[in-house]
């Protein structure tokens, strides 16, 4: 169309109708260019500026240059430690629990049975869910006085949220319920890509179900499993509303959580810029290293 165009007379009606394939590309490129430069480049460079500054949003004094000392202060500082220790902790069990759950309904429904779609699409409704919903539901079933969960275990008025050595894990098993679903439907993408000549040949072969399983299923799965991991890492690293909403436990203040508070509660605001990119740095070498193992599966 781009040559068509290029003949025709410029000042023909022909060419006054029709739009080139340069113009209708820079129609959808252009606009969405500037939106990510407006509201995600220029607010990362302008904080990265703040991070080396001692400015506070609260005061009106001005920003003054301190170099990388907001850095070194939040690096020593043992208390920011903590909230990365007990960040990671929550990553490990929340994205490890995800993958099981999520994976374990991916083979369930890898078959046919009555009703598969519906099942399906009601599994996958609590991650269309908000997160700050998802919290305030939870919390109200891990009610010690009301709650359901203890009624069904039997458990009194035990306290799962006031608990310092239990809250983490509560919060933990919210977001496994609420992301589970997502590994799910990309597991299940990956097991349905499997060709079926491969289980009829490990049938003809007699071969066991571990040894399908491991041999065949879980190989060619791998990497889109990976890719899941990958997103849930990220996003569980990042999160803060459903922690926030669910409890204020010393034990549960996750590393978004610290964040929080040290922006808009302690209006420090040139160090919080500089944890953002402390975490931005540690979310991206963890991310890197996850794709560096993914690539490493594609060539198997």
């Amino acid at each position: 169309m781009a040559e068509v165009m290029n003949r025709l007379d410029p000042k023909s009606r022909a060419a006054a109708r029709g739009f080139s394939d340069l113009a209708i590309r820079n129609l959808f490129v252009v606009p969405t260019v500037a939106f990510l430069i407006v509201f995600n480049i220029f607010p990362l460079i302008y904080s990265l500026g703040y991070s080396f500054t001692d400015f506070r949003a609260s005061s009106k004094e001005a920003a003054n240059f301190v170099g990388l000392q907001n850095y070194r202060d939040l690096l020593a500082d043992p208390f920011i430690w903590t909230n990365f220790t007990i960040t990671a902790k929550y990553v490990i069990v929340s994205v490890t629990g995800q993958v099981l759950v999520g994976f374990g309904l991916a083979l369930l429904l890898n078959r046919s049975f009555p009703f598969k779609g519906l099942v399906t699409t009601l599994l996958l409704l609590p991650m269309m869910l908000s997160m700050a919903v998802v919290g305030l539901f939870w919390k109200l079933l891990y009610d010690p006085n009301f709650g359901i969960i203890n009624y069904a275990l039997g458990l009194g008025n035990f306290e799962w949220l006031s608990d310092p050595g239990i809250a983490l894990y509560a919060v933990a098993l919210t977001d496994i319920w609420m992301w589970s679903p997502f590994v799910m439907l990309l597991s299940l993408a990956g097991l349905s890509a499997v060709p079926k000549h491969l289980y009829e040949a490990a049938s003809i072969d007699r071969a066991g179900r571990f040894y399908v399983f491991f041999r065949i299923t879980l190989p060619l799965v791998a990497p889109i499993l990976l890719i899941a991991i990958i997103f849930r890492t990220m996003e569980a690293f990042k999160t803060f509303d459903l922690a926030f909403v669910m409890t204020s436990q010393p034990t549960t203040e996750l590393i978004s959580i610290r964040l929080y508070k040290m922006a808009f509660q302690e209006w420090q605001t040139g160090k919080s810029c500089a944890l953002a990119y402390i975490v931005l740095i540690m979310v991206l070498t963890i991310t890197n290293i996850y794709v560096k193992y993914l690539n490493k599966a594609k060539q198997r």
